[in-house]
């Protein structure tokens, strides 16, 4: 058994960490170019904790021009070992009102202007996202969240769009017909690149608003949603710190902690020796 280093990405309305103890705010690049923001690495009880505010502090980033590479490579360079989202999210299901929350367990991928993979031109890997969530951390992050006073569905497939712009009406009927229950801008290609990363990710979605599905009520504004935000971000301050103290000592091996044994594709002969040096960080372990 290892140590959990636990790893927090906190999306709209979560720029902080009160619950950190020695906490100090860690500047790094990256081979990929600078993260979002400083990390916030402190302690919560004997777990090391990892923040990353999205967007940055102060939300200076939109959703298209986060660089999602150099954010989860930074993860791995501070050594976490398990990673979880919290994230703002429309509703596109009637039981999922404002202020419910969802730990999202699938993911349809509509985002078209990010780079999507750490592999490519000399190193393929093709990394399976059958199942994009790791059950583990998530059942831990749902007990979290239930002390923390929220309620919370268990399970839900996020639909992930471009952005910024919210839904059309059109769109929104769409995804809903898909079978969507949430929709948001950030969780692609951040689960996808955090599976190739070989990191357990679990994903909490924060309802702020119903999309503009809902015929008889106007479309979603943007100070409704920073309002149902600011709800929200007290409870999920709350159930970082529960999830932080709740896991076990000890941290079993998880099946996704060597992904890239199966993943790799391209012969050792022909990869690029600069993009193997490039991904040190995250796929050292099965680069040799």
């Amino acid at each position: 058994m290892s140590k959990w280093v636990l790893g927090i990405i906190g999306g709209s309305g979560l720029y902080q960490l009160d619950a950190l103890e020695d906490a100090k705010w860690i500047s790094l690049d990256t081979p990929w170019g600078e993260p979002s923001d400083d990390l916030l690495v402190g302690y919560i009880g004997s777990v090391k904790c990892v923040f990353l505010p999205r967007h940055g502090r102060g939300h200076r980033l939109g959703p298209s021009q986060l660089n999602f590479r150099a954010n989860i490579d930074a993860m791995k360079q501070m050594g976490v070992t398990d990673l979880i989202s919290i994230s703002a999210v429309g509703s596109l299901a009637e039981e999922l009102p404002p202020g419910r929350f969802v730990a999202v367990d699938q993911f349809i991928d509509r985002t078209f202007a990010r780079e999507k993979s750490f592999f490519g031109d000399g190193l393929v890997a093709h990394v399976s996202v059958a199942d994009p969530v790791c059950s583990r951390l998530s059942a831990y992050a749902v007990e979290a969240a239930r002390k923390a006073g929220a309620n919370i569905r268990e399970g839900g497939t996020y639909l992930a769009m471009e952005g910024p712009q919210f839904s059309s009406r059109a769109e929104s009927h769409l995804y809903r017909q898909w079978g969507a229950h949430v929709i948001g801008m950030t969780a692609m290609p951040e689960a996808k690149l955090a599976r190739e990363a070989e990191l357990p990710y679990a994903l909490i979605g924060m309802v702020t608003d119903y999309d503009c599905w809902r015929e008889n009520e106007a479309p979603v504004e943007v100070d409704a949603v920073i309002a149902q935000m600011h709800s929200n971000a007290a409870k999920a301050r709350d159930l970082i710190a529960h999830l932080a103290r709740s896991l076990p000592a000890g941290r079993e091996a998880s099946p996704i902690d060597n992904v890239l044994d199966f993943a790799l594709i391209t012969d050792p002969s022909a990869r690029d020796p600069l993009l193997v040096a490039k991904l040190k960080n995250v796929a050292g372990r099965a680069l040799g």
